[in-house]
């Protein structure tokens, strides 16, 4: 661990950079895409009564219809209405006093609350909504500055909170934990499960009910990226390895990482067994800059055609992307795709609810956004219309299949030319950040169209291990000219499929 005086100089250099970067990347920030976006899924501004400052970092759907809501202000709200056709909504205070409340689940008809320091049970003894008392399930970790962001997941199946527990200032782990995620169940037992965390932005799990969390750009992270939560795994940043000792169940720890201009994730996840590689690269300024929810479609068609797949959000860029995955040779990869972009704050808290309702908010809270309003809450709604979109990309022994929501034009889609394909990794070093390197261009030598038309499997000299493959997708469209909405996907070859 660094001594006093060494996190002292660290904090210094971090209060007087930070600033400054702060201000380029508010310049450098990239302008709208401006893909026609306005028409499939609508954008609206929920009512928010004037004396709330509503800064939503979290959403919870709950059994009646309504949503409860953290706040990074430490209260819980529970709301009436978000859920229906109107825009106005009833607001409840039920908790306050918390400590930025990034995560939120229900056991049992009560309400458990992910913040800096614990989880806590609330319990609403005579039932008029107010949370009457507050129980430390568990705060085993440590707890000291500002930037420890602690998040949380809902309830797994084993009846477990996942907890994703931020760096000491996000560089250094200073207290128990930090760069950890525990298991909190809600009895109390609290579990180390995996080391490595950086600066997670969010906590979830997809349709199979694999948890992954939202990882961040910085020291050992050359771009966001989703991440899988395998216990006894390390996710890939070695300052928190003292805690180890904290750990029995999780062995020794894991060997230390190549860095230097010679590291690659991919090649270092061969060598250490423990460590997991990016799930999903999300490739910087292209698809993002701050990651954070991660939100499941399970409204069974009620948001469009993109059912049991995720919607991740992002802060700097204030847009939502969508994700897609799948297990290869047992590891978990996918690709990630632009979905709506143009929300009024930076995007932290959301929920995709049961009947087909994106709801996201979050605030501008110092730190650079594309957009400019303090806090926000606003809901995404999808028109019933549906665009020509890649509904999924997937890796295959000799290339990708790609599927679509609408049948394309058979002809132009049988044509290798109709598509451009590019591949690069990042750096693996303890540095901020990586530029793409090691670029390399596939060839697409053949393009087979299913009798649909709602398929395509392409076939591909040049596939990169470790690589994402950034597919673009500039001659496909409908039999009647309808383009691809947004023509372009990232997919993170972790594992080439065996043939079978």
């Amino acid at each position: 661990m660094p001594t006093m005086i060494q996190r002292f100089v660290i904090a210094m250099l971090v209060s007087m950079t930070i600033p400054l970067l702060a201000q380029n990347e508010q310049e450098n920030l990239p302008p709208l895409a401006n893909f026609d976006e306005n028409g499939w899924w609508i954008i609206e501004d929920l009512e928010i009564p004037p004396a709330i400052h509503l800064e939503a970092v979290s959403m919870l759907e709950l059994d009646d219809g309504q949503v409860a809501i953290g706040t990074r202000r430490g209260e819980i709200w529970i709301v009436s209405g978000l859920l229906d056709d109107d825009l106005a909504a009833d607001y409840q205070l039920h908790a306050q006093g918390l400590h930025e409340v990034f995560g939120l689940a229900r056991k049992d008809g009560h309400i458990y609350a992910t913040h800096q320091a614990e989880v806590t049970r609330l319990i609403d003894v005579d039932g008029d909504g107010r949370a009457d008392i507050y129980e430390t399930v568990s705060d085993k970790w440590g707890f000291g500055s500002e930037h420890e962001f602690t998040f949380g997941s809902r309830f797994d199946p084993e009846g477990n909170i996942w907890v994703a527990l931020c760096l000491s200032g996000s560089y250094t782990s200073d207290y128990p934990y930090r760069g950890w995620c525990l298991r909190v169940n809600a009895d109390g037992t609290t579990t180390p499960t995996c080391s490595g965390l950086r600066s997670p932005g969010g906590v979830g799990f997809n349709a199979s009910g694999i948890p992954f969390y939202t990882e961040n750009q910085g020291p050992w992270n050359g771009a966001c990226g989703l991440k899988e939560l395998r216990p006894g795994g390390f996710v890939g940043h070695p300052i928190s390895f003292p805690w180890y000792k904290l750990a029995p169940n999780m062995g020794p720890q894991p060997a230390q990482p190549t860095d230097g201009e010679d590291g690659r994730l991919h090649i270092d996840a061969a060598r250490i067994p423990e460590l997991i590689p990016t799930s999903v690269v999300l490739p910087y300024k292209k698809m993002g800059q701050s990651a954070t929810a991660i939100l499941l479609d399970e409204s069974n068609g009620a948001f469009g055609p993109f059912t049991d797949q995720l919607f991740v959000l992002d802060y700097t860029l204030s847009v939502v992307m969508r994700v897609t995955t799948e297990q290869v040779a047992g590891v978990w990869q996918g690709a990630c795709y632009p979905f709506r972009e143009g929300f009024s704050t930076g995007l932290l808290g959301g929920l995709l609810s049961s009947n087909g309702q994106l709801i996201v908010g979050g605030c501008c809270r110092g730190w650079p956004t594309r957009s400019r309003e303090p806090y926000a809450l606003q809901r995404l709604r999808w028109s019933g219309k549906t665009p020509l979109e890649i509904l999924e990309m997937k890796a295959r022994p000799d290339g990708f299949s790609v599927s679509f929501t609408k049948p394309v034009d058979r002809t132009s889609a049988a044509d290798p030319a109709s598509y451009r394909m590019e591949t690069y990794t990042h750096h693996y070093w303890r540095f901020y950040g990586s530029p793409e390197i090691d670029q390399t261009t596939p060839t697409i030598t053949e393009a087979h169209v299913s009798e649909d038309g709602l398929q395509v499997e392409l076939v591909v000299d040049g596939l990169q291990k470790g690589h994402v493959h950034e597919l673009h997708l500039p001659g496909i469209q409908t039999s009647e000219g309808e383009k691809v909405l947004h023509p372009v996907a990232y997919y993170t070859l972790n594992q080439i499929p065996p043939w079978k």
